[in-house]
């Protein structure tokens, strides 16, 4: 994975506060309006994403580029399939 300071996105999607599962469907929904190969970042603050969105890259087309954790607050980069 790359260093989070080397993803570059095209989107952000905050969704700190929230709790599963609407961070996986903010994520959905976002990226619904993306094109093939765009990315986004992700902040969440649940601690079940970090499970929640290894899952969801590994069961859709999209890939989890990169994440990161610091104060409480995890950070996804995906890049859509």
């Amino acid at each position: 994975m790359a260093l989070p300071s080397q993803v570059d996105f095209h989107r952000d999607l905050d969704v700190r506060g929230l709790n599963c599962p609407l961070p996986i469907l903010r994520t959905k929904q976002a990226l619904r309006d993306m094109a093939a190969g765009e990315r986004l970042r992700v902040r969440a603050t649940d601690p079940h994403s970090v499970i929640d969105f290894r899952g969801f890259c590994d069961t859709t087309e999209h890939r989890l580029l990169a994440h990161d954790e610091a104060d409480g607050v995890f950070t996804f980069w995906l890049e859509k399939g």
